[in-house]
């Protein structure tokens, strides 16, 4: 059962099923419907004069890995290799191959995309609710003065099911509910997967990463980025790393706005037909006791195209802790984090602005 927490009446609280009060993000206006006025100038909060603008094109694109290549006897090792190296030095890859079929890919890029096109009213059954974040509206805005960011976002955990809103999955049209049903199962096979191919490639005992992420804690958040009239002054996303174990983003239309940053430069994403861009979070540096590193990205937009996607974010088990895994402390590699639990962590995430990694130094040792 939940439990409500009392509710400041200009924000919104998260509802958390253990009636802990988590954090509060302030409702915001819908960007999707902001956008569909003739506006020439965006509004002065979602102005961003001090951004990086910096984008280096030519460097190399970020590691693709192969799952049919990681579960090959010829060709496992190398492909360990590859992912070893792609999670040490970028923190990112596209994952190729993974066994989620490409005709629920697909219809997971029209339904969503359908989804957002709804009128206003049918959206308003899905909006955030006094003491939750998730539905329709935005995260981490903490104060009226805070800038924003030049999007929406359909925001909602999917497993385990005891964790769901009736309000939301359970609640959204057919044929989109089962879509996502099936989209979330899928999605966490394949997360599930990738996370023990890491293991393994990093060398740590397998069974450490299967007891923390098993029973673990999956949400999704689909975003939409309207076209702007500044799109230089605006940010789609704001610079950030995952405070989870693992993302895999769906790119959802031909526009591409996925940045990351790597040696101080911001690197265009291309994104691979029906590959998922995968990507450490917070959570799995800790484990891996920074041996991977979770990478900041970004989001930007453009004065033409929308752009849509979908990020699957698995986190550890909601009932347990995580710190750095056993099988990988040693008298010369010493802990590097302190252990948290996964409600603690969240909570200390959504007391603040997403702001670059700045979660994680609270548990350096």
């Amino acid at each position: 059962m939940y439990t409500i927490i009392k509710h400041n009446i200009k924000g919104s609280y998260i509802m958390d099923p253990k009636g802990i009060n988590l954090g509060r993000s302030l409702l915001i206006p819908s960007v999707q419907e902001l956008a569909k006025e003739s506006l020439t100038e965006v509004p002065h909060r979602y102005i961003r004069a001090n951004q990086d603008a910096s984008v280096v094109s030519s460097l190399p694109q970020v590691p693709i890995i192969n799952m049919e290549n990681l579960s090959s006897t010829d060709s496992k090792d190398y492909e360990l290799e590859k992912l070893h190296l792609a999670c040490k030095d970028w923190g990112f890859f596209q994952l190729i191959n993974h066994g989620v079929s490409c005709s629920l890919l697909e219809k997971v890029k029209q339904e969503t995309q359908e989804f957002f096109n709804m009128p206003m009213e049918e959206k308003k059954k899905y909006w955030q609710q006094a003491g939750d974040v998730e539905g329709f509206g935005q995260a981490f805005v903490v104060s009226d003065e805070q800038k924003l960011d030049w999007a929406d976002i359909f925001f909602l955990i999917t497993l385990p099911t005891d964790l769901r809103k009736p309000h939301l999955l359970p609640n959204l049209p057919l044929p989109f509910r089962d879509t996502i049903e099936e989209y979330s199962m899928e999605v966490k096979k394949a997360a599930f997967k990738t996370l023990v191919f890491i293991a393994k490639a990093l060398n740590m005992e397998v069974e450490e990463m299967k007891v923390l992420f098993k029973d673990g804690m999956q949400s999704m958040r689909m975003n939409y980025y309207p076209p702007c009239p500044q799109p230089n002054q605006v940010i789609g996303l704001t610079p950030h790393s995952d405070a989870v174990g693992i993302t895999f983003l769906l790119q959802l239309n031909q526009v591409e706005g996925l940045q990351i940053k790597k040696d101080g430069q911001w690197i265009p994403v291309k994104p691979l037909d029906d590959a998922f861009i995968v990507n450490i979070g917070d959570v799995l540096q800790m484990v891996t006791n920074g041996a991977y590193k979770s990478i900041e990205h970004r989001a930007i937009v453009n004065s033409e195209k929308k752009r849509l996607s979908i990020a699957t974010f698995l986190s550890p088990n909601m009932d347990g802790d995580f710190g750095p895994a056993p099988s990988l402390i040693t008298p010369e590699t010493p802990a590097r984090f302190t252990s948290v639990t996964l409600v603690d962590f969240l909570k200390n995430l959504f007391s603040r602005e997403l702001k670059g990694k700045t979660i994680i130094d609270d548990y350096r040792i």
